[in-house]
């Protein structure tokens, strides 16, 4: 019966390190919580530019990893480069942004 509970115990502590290694983030994966923090960014980067009435467009992508938002597409004038960046980077959790937007 005391080896049984000892293989027990063995059992759930290799479970629960499984467990925490497989939600660690690594250089190139995020962890759960950095995901679900990304996903809001990229949520409150899309809605202030879209609230920016200069920069009213579905042809502006939005990713973010890390923290760091990447802007894709396609705009109107270099202006709207400029202040596309800008509203991104005004955004709270915003560690940089990586402003790949091309004038048509």
């Amino acid at each position: 019966m005391v080896k049984l509970h000892r293989i027990l115990k063995l059992l759930v502590c290799i479970g629960l390190i499984t467990t925490f290694l497989g939600c660690a983030a690594t250089q190139k994966h995020e962890s759960t919580g950095q995901y679900i923090d990304d996903s809001v960014i990229t949520t409150k980067v899309k809605a202030a530019i879209f609230d920016e009435p200069s920069l009213k467009t579905l042809q502006i992508n939005v990713k973010t990893f890390k923290g760091v938002v990447q802007l894709s597409g396609f705009v109107d004038s270099a202006l709207s480069v400029t202040k596309a960046g800008e509203v991104a980077g005004s955004v709270n959790g915003v560690v940089s942004v990586e402003n790949d937007l091309v004038v048509k």
